[in-house]
């Protein structure tokens, strides 16, 4: 019987995945806190700021603007520190990729329907432009491989763990 590789392609993309997206995900909901400012500005006028942005995709009525972004920050960093932590990985990694997804669909419409907005990922002026597609698309592609591999990895005894076979003759 083969040996697994503590280390092979399907557990480096997770590695990858999760230190990735935890860090952006961690990163963009203290961004929308603070709006990148130092001293930080009243967490109420940073998350009326970061309402804006979501309101400007027209996707949302008011009252599910108000709840997006008034939860997405706390959502965004919470789910990223799961995520880094790798505590029952397949939940995060499946919750993870589903906001990308989402993310990913939003910016397409917008970008698509010609709007002249800004993205709002950081929470800083960054327009809409076809480099913020192409990035959020290869995010929401490693999301989904991250999971998928997740979800394998974990039908497989891991290698530091599986019992060790005795020598055969």
């Amino acid at each position: 019987m083969m040996q697994s590789s503590p280390l092979n392609f399907r557990r480096a993309v997770i590695w990858i995945g999760r230190l990735l997206l935890a860090g952006i995900f961690i990163y963009a909901g203290y961004a929308k806190l603070t709006m990148g400012l130092h001293p930080r500005p009243a967490i109420g006028v940073a998350l009326s700021f970061f309402a804006l942005q979501v309101d400007s995709y027209q996707i949302l009525p008011t009252w599910a603007v108000k709840v997006v972004a008034n939860l997405l920050p706390f959502i965004e960093i919470g789910l990223g520190l799961l995520l880094l932590i790798g505590w029952k990985l397949r939940i995060w990694a499946t919750l993870i990729t589903i906001v990308m997804l989402g993310f990913f669909f939003a910016v397409v419409r917008s970008y698509a329907m010609g709007l002249q907005i800004n993205c709002g990922c950081f929470a800083t002026p960054e327009p809409l432009t076809i480099k913020t597609v192409l990035r959020d698309g290869a995010l929401a592609a490693l999301a989904v491989l991250m999971t998928i591999f997740a979800f394998q990895e974990a039908a497989k005894p891991h290698p530091w763990t599986a019992r060790q076979n005795s020598r055969s003759a």
